[in-house]
């Protein structure tokens, strides 16, 4: 439920709505906004008394909000959220930005090599795991925590952003310590403890739609973030599993526009693990961006054939530089652009 109070309410007629709220059992959160201020209230399962409410001194309405996910929902928040990172880059307005870099972090040379191609191509955040969740127990796991030094070092060389994937709770403090976006990826969308954590984090947190889950699997994952507080969440199309064996997945791209229908969070589309092959990344990347993402993530590798893994669907820099050579022109079409790296 949301309470919407009128233009000019005072605080003191915020501060009772809330005390109202609280004496009914449930949690109040307001919201300041630029006309006025709404509170939510937190914790209900089924009908709340909204007459107790309705009648208190500068209450304007009261919302139900029907939909089973309550932050995430456009019916709690109809203006669209933007995550700003700290070097300028944002997620869900007129900008569309570029997340680049190779699966897994291989060495420091090689991420800094990359990093440096990749921002001169125009993409503004870096990617690469430090921690990589594989099939077989037997796969390469990734160099860890010294994986998080060396993409510090590349943010400190190029002055990209960082994002890199957590596979844990006590992981999620760890890659806070040093990236700029902790990635929650596919195999974790519905890891209740690691959204938790995720939630009590101060850092922004890129959620990727689950290799099975419905759109409602994700928002409703998106939901336990915000519900502990951390309202910066930009969520993943990552492509879903099905029964044609042409691609690795299935790229939905679809769950773009209905994802800015049913929610205010920023939405961005991953064709890498989406076709899982190279020659498909591109007219995926494009066909996205025409869709309405507010960004790409795209696995790039200086020599893939020899990638430690995913070198099947990761694009040569000269493919990664093609690609972004068409974005602009898409972004323009549709009255957007893409937001360029700082100098």
């Amino acid at each position: 439920m949301l309470v919407v109070m009128k233009h000019g309410a005072s605080e003191t007629e915020v501060r009772t709505v809330v005390d109202e709220i609280e004496k009914l059992g449930y949690e109040a959160r307001p919201m300041p906004g630029k006309q006025r201020t709404t509170v939510g209230l937190m914790g209900n399962d089924g009908d709340v008394d909204a007459a107790r409410i309705q009648g208190l001194s500068g209450v304007l309405e009261v919302i139900p909000v029907t939909k089973p996910y309550k932050q995430v929902s456009r019916e709690w928040r109809d203006s669209d959220t933007v995550v700003e990172l700290g070097n300028g880059v944002r997620f869900g307005g007129e900008e569309i930005n570029i997340i680049a870099g190779p699966c897994a972090v291989e060495g420091a040379e090689d991420i800094l090599d990359i990093a440096h191609q990749l921002k001169e191509a125009g993409a503004t955040v870096l990617r690469g795991g430090a921690f990589k969740p594989r099939t077989s127990p037997y796969s390469w796991q990734g160099l860890g925590e010294d994986g998080l030094k060396m993409l510090a070092r590349a943010r400190e060389a190029t002055g990209m952003a960082i994002v890199t994937e957590a596979l844990d709770p006590d992981g999620v403090d760890l890659v806070a310590q040093y990236a700029d976006i902790i990635q929650i990826g596919a195999r974790n969308m519905q890891n209740y403890p690691v959204l938790r954590r995720a939630g009590r984090s101060n850092t922004p947190v890129l959620l990727k739609r689950g290799m099975s889950a419905t759109i409602n699997e994700l928002l409703l994952a998106a939901e336990y973030i915000l519900a502990e507080g951390n309202q910066d969440v930009i969520l993943c199309e990552r492509g879903v599993r099905s029964f044609d064996t042409h691609t690795r997945n299935l790229l939905d791209l679809t769950a773009i526009p209905v994802v800015k229908s049913l929610s205010h969070l920023p939405i961005i589309a991953d064709p890498s693990h989406g076709t899982g092959i190279r020659d498909k990344v591109i007219p995926m990347a494009r066909a996205a961006v025409a869709a309405g993402a507010d960004g790409l993530m795209v696995e790039v590798h200086a020599n893939p054939p020899e990638a430690r893994s995913d070198g099947a669907q990761s694009l040569y820099p000269d493919q990664f530089q093609e690609l972004m050579d068409q974005i602009p022109v898409i972004a323009k079409a549709i009255g957007r652009e893409v937001q360029l790296p700082a100098s």
